[in-house]
């Protein structure tokens, strides 16, 4: 279905698409057929495995048996009537109909390259498998606080060398000899454009600090391959390559409280987001301005900062997360109609827009997120029960099926969220137990982390000086203690 001036609309809701959708549906119905079109999603919890089938077919050691209980697993014949074909399986695994057929039902298969490739694939768990992967003992470390800034470095390089090498044959080593050398082809670029995106992604668990470290590492070496004869799209590509981990390195210095920092990184990302003339860049060089605002207090000069951004990338996932800030400020000006049309502005955009393949990115907007920011602005205009389901969920979707923590920061600050609903509630004990554990979560947003706090503080003070005690000391000292 089709519109005036080239617009399109999704063909199974009529929903119109936005400007940059290239998908064929909104990100609704592509949520909602996920399981049916997408590659499952990296969500899948343990309870899904916890089947005989999948007992049974991991015990066999037959990766075919494991297949067949995939597809015929109790949940897709709940939403779908039918289990999964193997044409559709095929598809997610790169094989066709027949030799996933041969798979389930002849001779297991041997080769473990192969094996290792469909588990990653179907983000099968891998402590119920019966073969390892290149260094698993590494990638599978936990990310807590307890866990040691080399162990994260490691974990990180780790993973972004197996998507180096699988998307463009070189590891981490060879592309640093390349933009040493100024060997910049496409091949160089794409293993660039990987490197960022990876460590984009390993905001939400990787120790801050180190994390910078490598951001302003790679971002020094851009700066120099700019300085290069290059042609104009290699140009555009690395001056917002450069502009992405500039936002980078500016959220990490925020994070650990170098405020002043972080303002110059924020805008040297908006200037080098100008000038690839990168929509999404300068939207977010907009959107840490407004956080920026909201975390010292400063609401009403969110709207503007938020406006600004929304003005600069209308159609992109950042335009959501702006709307997200508005509402946040919103809530806590007090003007409760003002929260409910931001919400709705960034849900409505969120619906339009495709379903993230890295999520995880900290520089897109998914519906995870999403819930997240309404979490925050249900709390603050008293929609407890709201606000208690979103935290919830966070809390929930934040971690892996092997109980490891993807998303610590979220999970603190849905702590603090439920803590603030106890207080309410009159539960003082649960709230101070709440309230500790989220400040002492390893990988902290230290600003956003003091602001909620300092919420739970004043909600505590109701209930007299002696009340939550141990947590108001612990607060005092983060705050002493940057």
């Amino acid at each position: 279905m089709g519109t005036p001036g080239g617009s399109r609309n999704c063909p199974e809701c009529g929903t119109l698409l936005a400007a940059d959708n290239t998908a064929r549906m909104c990100s609704k119905c592509l949520r909602e057929q996920r399981d049916q079109l997408r590659t499952p999603p990296a969500q899948l919890r343990n309870e899904f495995f916890e089947t005989d089938a999948f007992r049974a077919a991991f015990a066999s050691h037959h990766i075919g048996k494991v297949f067949k209980a995939y597809r015929n697993h109790p949940r897709h014949l709940q939403l779908f009537g039918k289990a999964l074909n193997q044409e559709l399986l095929g598809r997610w695994l790169g094989l066709t109909q027949a030799q996933v057929s041969k798979l389930e039902n002849g001779k297991p298969e041997e080769n473990l390259g192969n094996l290792r490739n469909y588990a990653k694939i179907l983000h099968l768990p891998q402590h119920l498998l019966w073969f390892d992967f290149p260094g698993e003992s590494r990638l599978r470390i936990p990310r807590t606080a307890n866990a040691g800034h080399e162990s994260n470095k490691l974990i990180a390089a780790g993973e972004r060398d197996e998507l180096l090498v699988v998307n463009t044959g070189m590891d981490t080593l060879e592309l640093l000899r390349r933009v040493r050398a100024s060997a910049i082809d496409s091949s160089t670029i794409d293993a660039l454009s990987i490197t960022v995106e990876q460590l984009c992604c390993d905001y939400p668990h990787a120790d801050a600090r180190t994390l910078m470290v490598a951001g302003k590492e790679w971002l020094g070496k851009m700066t120099q391959l700019l300085e290069n004869r290059l042609t104009l799209s290699q140009h555009r590509d690395i001056l917002s390559k450069a502009g992405t981990l500039a936002l980078l390195v500016g959220c990490l210095e925020y994070d650990t409280g170098d405020a002043r920092a972080a303002e110059a990184t924020r805008r040297m990302a908006m200037e080098l987001g100008k000038e690839a003339g990168d929509q999404g860049i300068v939207g977010w060089a907009h959107e840490m301005l407004a956080w920026f605002h909201l975390t010292a207090g400063n609401y009403r000069a969110v709207i503007p900062a938020a406006e600004a951004g929304v003005l600069a990338a209308p159609s992109h996932s950042v335009a959501v997360q702006l709307y997200g800030q508005q509402a946040k400020a919103y809530a806590r000006m007090g003007k409760p109609k003002e929260v409910r049309q931001a919400l709705d502005n960034g849900s409505a955009l969120l619906d339009r827009l495709p379903f993230p393949d890295r999520p995880d990115n900290h520089f897109v907007v998914d519906p995870d997120k999403w819930d997240f920011y309404a979490m925050d602005t249900y709390r603050i205009v008293g929609e407890d029960q709201l606000a208690q389901r979103n935290a919830e969920e966070v809390i929930r979707r934040g971690v892996n099926p092997e109980g490891v923590p993807l998303s610590p920061m979220r999970i603190a600050e849905a702590e603090l969220t439920l803590a603030v609903i106890a207080a309410r509630r009159g539960d003082v004990e649960q709230a101070e137990e709440l309230g500790m554990r989220a400040l002492q979560s390893g990988r902290q947003s230290r600003p956003s982390l003091l602001m909620v706090s300092t919420e739970l503080e004043d909600e505590l003070t109701t209930y007299g000086t002696d009340a939550g005690r141990d947590f108001r000391e612990l607060l005092a000292e983060v705050k002493r203690n940057p």
